[in-house]
């Protein structure tokens, strides 16, 4: 039986790892052994990054949420318990999008949340 070598498959794994390190500063996108460490580390940064990123987002819209009511005369957490109260069911990045864009419908979703308290 002739003797299988696995050049073909070892190239082809390199060349990925390397694709995926295009771009890196110095020798990380040229050479495989810190190819190799800089694409494992990106990738755990990028898995990490997906997770914050809904954090991040939640955190603005109730930053947008918050200065809105205070324009309003009411602070954040009243007015969602008031939202609560009332039934309404419009989660934070509604809220906030309202916020920006109709101010008047805002204001009146103040008032909705004051009534039910």
């Amino acid at each position: 039986m002739a003797r299988i070598k696995g050049a073909m498959m070892t190239r082809k794994r390199r060349n990925k790892v390397l694709k995926l390190a295009k771009g890196y500063y110095g020798s990380k996108h040229s050479l495989f052994k810190t190819a190799k460490q800089a694409v494992m580390k990106s990738g755990n940064y990028a898995y990490i990054g997906r997770k914050q990123k809904k954090r991040d987002f939640r955190r603005l819209w109730i930053t947008r949420i918050s200065a809105a009511c205070k324009m309003n005369g009411i602070n954040y957490s009243t007015f969602m318990n008031g939202l609560k109260k009332a039934g309404v069911t419009l989660n934070r990045k509604m809220l906030s999008e309202i916020a920006i864009a109709d101010p008047a419908a805002f204001t009146k979703l103040v008032e909705q949340a004051k009534a039910a308290l």
